[in-house]
């Protein structure tokens, strides 16, 4: 058997099983709208900010290494302190 017309065949069909076709029509109201949770904007923020951070410095490192070596590198522990306090506010946004 040979079809040459497919489109009689769909209508046939289409008859037969109840089925319509459905219009799709855009309306020029209707626009795309995309919302980002918090969640994504905090990991955003927080992605910039590693992005931001320096490259290692490897000159201060081999500074360090050298001191630490032979001795003669001290550790402020006040330093220490704040830097861990200033630390636990990390998440809080510019």
């Amino acid at each position: 058997m040979r079809i040459n017309n497919v489109e009689n065949v769909f209508q046939v069909y289409n008859r037969n099983t109840g089925t319509k076709k459905v219009k799709s029509e855009k309306s020029l109201k209707d626009s795309d709208e995309i919302k980002i949770s918090e969640k994504a904007i905090e990991f955003q923020f927080a992605l910039q900010k590693v992005k931001d951070v320096e490259e290692i410095r490897s000159s201060k490192v081999d500074t360090i290494k050298n001191q630490i070596q032979a001795g003669t590198y001290h550790v402020d522990g006040k330093k220490i302190a704040e830097k861990m306090l200033d630390s636990i506010n990390f998440n809080k946004k510019i």
